[in-house]
């Protein structure tokens, strides 16, 4: 077993006093580690819950997004999405996380949310997962029955269509290796999702909840894309972060998942923000830019990133997720001859078996 500890504190350190210009180094040893356990065919257990959410608190913003070590989400992504390896992302809760959500280092309140969200309240929690992932799958087979051809949001500063690609598919949190291992790899996991085609989103969008981003909270975002690429955006708060990471490759601007969330999700009935991504992008719809989330066919799975990305399948550094969901936001599907096919309202999911 190998133990990797992300030590925030530190970070801050590093943020507040390296050079600039060193910000962005990735340790070649880091990367090299994350490939060795792909090619063995390791398990990979990663837990949250921050224990310092204010580590970076007065600390340059930019300075901050430089020192996530691109080259080594890069890594991550690829050994996540390739295909070899198991994994699961976890919360637990610590007394920062809980303050940074109540204003208060009420951990035993934490415990039941995240007991209510991971369903272990349940009788039988094993069945109960089960159950879910028999509906989540229900769900994503409809809509790989429908063909549709693009995914429309609108509401309150969002009117969104992205646009899929031949290769597009459905999916939902269940995953299994190319050796045959079945996993479950976000608990908890609420959505359905796909890959948009990398050229085809268009329109404004507006989040609908906070976003924790490399330790910086972003608030309000916006972004405009035209021709598949964010060509605009600001937030109410944290932009810096997002403008940086539009910036990482040539992928970044464009569309790597779409997914739909609907009322009934664990998550969202909780009522909380619970400023961690694994949690919060399962409260309602979100989008997410940068690498596709690998929810394609099995004939592209197995093209490399270039060809991938030639048939509009995105390719990039990073996958940044954020919500675009909720009550006053309507989800339509559009198939390829204008049909239009609802999809969620008011937060309920309009498809029947």
């Amino acid at each position: 077993m190998d133990v990797v500890h992300d030590d925030k504190p530190v970070r801050a350190i590093r943020i507040e006093h390296a050079a600039e210009e060193t910000l962005g180094l990735t340790p070649p040893w880091l990367v090299e580690r994350v490939r060795h356990a792909a090619a063995s065919g390791a398990a990979i257990v990663a837990v949250g819950g921050d224990p310092h959410p204010r580590a970076f608190d007065g600390l340059d913003q930019a300075k901050v997004a430089l020192a996530r070590m691109p080259d080594l989400i890069a890594a991550r992504l690829q050994a996540l999405l390739g295909g070899d390896v198991s994994w699961t992302v976890v919360c637990a809760p610590t007394p920062g996380w809980a303050e940074a959500i109540f204003g208060e280092p009420d951990v035993e309140r934490l415990w039941k949310a995240v007991a209510h969200a991971t369903r272990l309240d349940e009788p039988d929690p094993l069945e109960a997962w089960r159950a879910h992932l028999r509906r989540l799958d229900e769900r994503a087979s409809m809509l790989n029955e429908l063909r549709l051809d693009a995914v429309h949001f609108a509401g309150p500063g969002t009117a969104l269509t992205v646009g899929l690609g031949p290769h597009s598919r459905w999916a939902y949190g269940q995953n299994e290796t190319s050796d045959g291992r079945r996993f479950v790899a976000n608990l908890p996991t609420e959505e359905v999702l796909t890959t948009p085609h990398r050229e085809r989103t268009h329109g404004v969008v507006r989040s609908t909840r906070p976003l924790s981003l490399g330790g910086v909270l972003v608030e309000g975002l916006s972004l405009r894309f035209e021709a598949g690429r964010v060509v605009d955006g600001g937030a109410d708060r944290g932009f810096d972060v997002v403008a940086r990471e539009l910036e990482a490759d040539d992928g970044a601007r464009s569309l790597g998942e779409v997914a739909l969330v609907d009322g009934s999700s664990r998550v969202g009935r909780t009522g909380l923000t619970f400023l961690h991504t694994l949690y919060d992008e399962n409260a309602t719809c979100h989008i997410a830019y940068g690498q596709s989330a690998g929810a394609v066919d099995e004939a592209a799975k197995k093209l490399p990133p270039e060809e991938q990305r030639s048939r509009g399948i995105n390719q990039s550094r990073l996958h940044t997720d954020f919500m675009i969901g909720g009550p006053e936001v309507e989800v339509d599907g559009l198939l390829a001859d204008g049909t239009v096919v609802p999809l969620l309202r008011e937060d309920v999911w309009q498809l029947v078996a």
